[in-house]
């Protein structure tokens, strides 16, 4: 009876953990995303050649999706190399609308169409209840559709408007945190869920994920 004990009572507690995994996870991709604001002034959609892993343009300016990704790189996970390597490996499941023959890591990561198929494919897209405030939480990552076939990206805040939590994104002025959440329409939300893989060769832990505009030039229409 014991081995059956100690079975049932690791599966009560598991969703309990991932539950208080998630909540520190989004606690610091939110602290990640405010330590931009009033830094990342600026928007600029221009290409521009990266470092790879862990290339960034300039810190005080960007695009929307570079607030996701120095949230998320801060917090543990570094989309531009997990973007490049899954669409190395499965290109044609990527968005078609560049031209490209191959994966680019300089830019693919920062367009959102990228960034909603990485997430689909290998996280959990929350699809239900998109218009309900109360499916949103810290750290949660959202996609909208802006009109005209741009897209926008943004980080749910810990703070909130009466029930609306704010958003921390770029929409064009730089870094801001504002009430923008159900202002356009929802086309996709992400929860980044937390637990560890050993790293290779270092005994390191690695944090990983589990999920639900950009702009004109250089490639960067939606």
């Amino acid at each position: 009876m014991k081995p059956l004990v100690t079975i049932v009572a690791i599966l009560v507690l598991f969703p309990r953990v991932c539950a208080q995994d998630s909540v520190a996870l989004g606690t610091r991709i939110v602290a990640a995303a405010r330590q931009q604001i009033g830094v990342t002034k600026e928007y600029d959609p221009s290409y521009t050649a990266l470092d790879y892993p862990g290339g960034d343009v300039p810190i005080h300016t960007g695009v929307c999706s570079d607030v996701i990704v120095r949230a998320i790189r801060k917090a543990g996970i570094d989309l531009q190399k997990e973007v490049h390597e899954d669409m190395r490996e499965h290109f044609s499941v990527y968005p078609q609308k560049w031209g490209l023959k191959k994966p680019d890591r300089n830019i693919d990561h920062r367009r959102v169409p990228n960034l909603k198929r990485y997430f689909e494919r290998h996280q959990i897209a929350m699809h239900e209840k998109l218009k309900m405030i109360e499916s949103y939480r810290p750290g949660d990552i959202v996609a909208w559709d802006l009109g005209n076939g741009v897209l926008h990206i943004g980080i749910v805040s810990d703070r909130a408007t009466g029930r609306t939590p704010l958003i921390i994104h770029n929409i064009g002025s730089g870094a801001k945190e504002e009430d923008i959440l159900l202002k356009y329409k929802v086309i996709g939300h992400y929860r980044m869920k937390e637990h560890t893989q050993i790293g290779e060769g270092n005994g390191t832990q690695q944090i990983r994920s589990e999920t639900n505009r950009t702009s004109s030039a250089a490639g960067f229409r939606d």
